[in-house]
């Protein structure tokens, strides 16, 4: 049902082509000799925590954005706890004292002092929610921008955006589209960015136009301060605050737009561990909002019920992962047990289910291929590898779906990022994949067992589970190793680095903030 679903998404998009380039082609940025004075006030939030590989690309990129200085405010909001915390202090300093000239040919009063401020928090209650609740209290902007630290937006960002929130005040939320600045890395990375650009470029895409309820992707957007405020501000209850603030405001009556137009690059995780932690924390998160507001949603009056059926799929995707893990399970027993198709049930029954779910699949990547100018057949050559990554990931986010249904809240493990120079300096942690190891051995024997009892539509499905699991398994059990070397041969951490690390992180307060 979840793979036909995106054979639904598919339809959508094609059912409402005009509808989107016409919104594509229809929002002109703002003129540069535009009057300040007739502008909303901005805020941009960058919220930081040991990001000390890309704090600098990102504060410098931040500067350099296009908008009257007299209406642009940067918050950094700084949690962290290692040596980034003085390097973003410093550079906010620096930036202040000498702000980067905007392009040629903007007007005088565009120019002027860069109102940049750094505030730290002693205490990371409420992790990334918790820090943009606190830059809030103390913002100046009518509308709020909000970059983690691995996206370098481009200069115009805010004259994209804008005009959407001064066209019409119903509007909440405007989302960008995410790009990829290390999409060719590897082959990890290159699943990564079509995974993603399915999301982006088909979902978001289909949800906009057909006025369904589509999510802000937490960063890469433009909030309006108002919808977050009436909606009851970022609650740090889930770990996907994104999206159940997106929720709680369009079921309050906010409108929200989706450029695929603007597109903000960004870091993909380099390797399989951090993939993992990031896939983790929004599994377990998009589950506890849809534990959450799943009753309010599907007995909200004021929603259609396509609406409401479409939020049911957009908010449950990930219990198809522990759905394949009982699959790969039950495959080799069904085998040996469960005598073989004849051929005639095979092309009757058998190939359309294949059709219809693997097929359906491939429409939904290659429609995002196609949507920015790439060739469909990249989609086709990359989707074996995605379908046994995503194999591989099943185990360990089945793990996240029971977490998310069996508590709220929980830590907010960030993503490691590496920054241009590829630098190691931060690694996820995980313990040895020994449940995917167990799986790959098991798809090995049903491998066997759809040969030996002609099974043969059961074989590529069965190798693809093998590979999955087995190639996880290897990549994240080569990446602990070499973490856990990494941690022996390092230098013994200061007494006052323990001190700062070993804050209690269970109380919150206006008086945590220092400028």
């Amino acid at each position: 049902m979840y793979g036909l679903h995106r054979s639904h998404l598919v339809l959508t998009v094609l059912r409402y082509r005009a509808k989107l380039r016409a919104l594509r082609d229809g929002t002109p940025p703002l003129s540069l000799q535009v009057d300040p004075a007739t502008l909303p006030r901005v805020t941009i939030q960058l919220p930081l925590f040991n990001e000390a590989t890309v704090v600098n690309r990102l504060l410098e990129q931040t500067a350099r954005m296009v908008y009257p200085r007299s209406k642009l405010e940067i918050q950094v909001l700084d949690d962290s706890t290692d040596e980034s915390r003085p390097m973003a202090r410093s550079k906010v300093q620096a930036l202040a004292a000498s702000p980067p000239s905007l392009p040629e040919g903007t007007r005088a009063d565009w120019q002027g002092d860069l109102d940049i401020v750094y505030l730290y928090r002693a205490r990371r209650t409420g992790y990334k929610a918790g820090a943009l609740n606190a830059g809030l209290k103390v913002a100046k902007g009518e509308l709020v921008a909000i970059f983690d630290a691995d996206f370098v937006p481009k200069e115009t960002f805010l004259l994209d955006l804008v005009p959407h929130f001064v066209a019409d005040a119903r509007v909440g939320m405007v989302q960008a589209r995410w790009g990829h600045m290390n999409r060719e890395l590897s082959w990890l990375t290159r699943v990564q960015a079509l995974m993603l650009d399915g999301h982006h470029l088909v979902e978001n895409r289909a949800r906009s136009a057909a006025g369904w309820l589509f999510n802000f992707s937490g960063t890469g957007g433009m909030w309006r301060r108002a919808a977050i405020d009436q909606s009851g501000g970022w609650q740090h209850d889930t770990l996907t605050e994104d999206l159940d603030l997106s929720y709680r405001a369009q079921m309050a009556g906010w409108k929200f737009v989706y450029r695929e137009d603007v597109v903000t690059p960004a870091e993909l995780p380099e390797d399989v561990s951090a993939l993992r932690a990031q896939q983790f924390r929004w599994a377990k998160g998009t589950v506890q909002t849809a534990r959450k507001l799943m009753k309010r949603v599907m007995t909200a009056r004021e929603l259609t019920l396509m609406q409401r059926i479409e939020a049911f799929f957009h908010m449950t995707p990930h219990f198809a992962y522990p759905l394949m893990v009982v699959l790969s399970v039950l495959l080799l027993p069904a085998l040996v047990l469960m005598p073989a198709t004849n051929p005639i049930t095979m092309l009757l029954i058998d190939l359309p289910l294949c059709i219809g779910t693997t097929g359906s699949l491939l429409a939904f990547y290659a429609m995002a291929e196609a949507a920015q100018g790439r060739k469909r057949m990249d989609a086709v050559r990359t989707l074996p590898a995605l379908l046994a990554l995503g194999a591989g990931l099943a185990p360990h986010l089945s793990k996240a779906v029971f977490e998310g249904l069996r508590s709220m809240s929980g830590e907010f493990v960030r993503t490691p990022k590496h920054g241009l120079a590829h630098s190691r300096r931060y690694r996820a942690r995980a313990d040895l994949p020994m449940v995917e190891m167990a799986l790959s051995l098991v798809s090995f024997g049903s491998i066997i067992a759809s040969i030996t009892t002609g099974h043969w539509f059961a074989t590529p499905f069965a190798m693809l589970f093998m590979v999955g699991y087995g190639y996880v398994a290897v990549l994240v059990a080569s990446e602990q190793l070499a973490r856990r070397k990494a941690a022996r041969l390092a230098p013994a951490p200061s007494a006052q680095g323990q001190e700062r690390d070993a804050i209690p992180h269970s109380s919150s307060s206006t008086e945590e903030l220092a400028a």
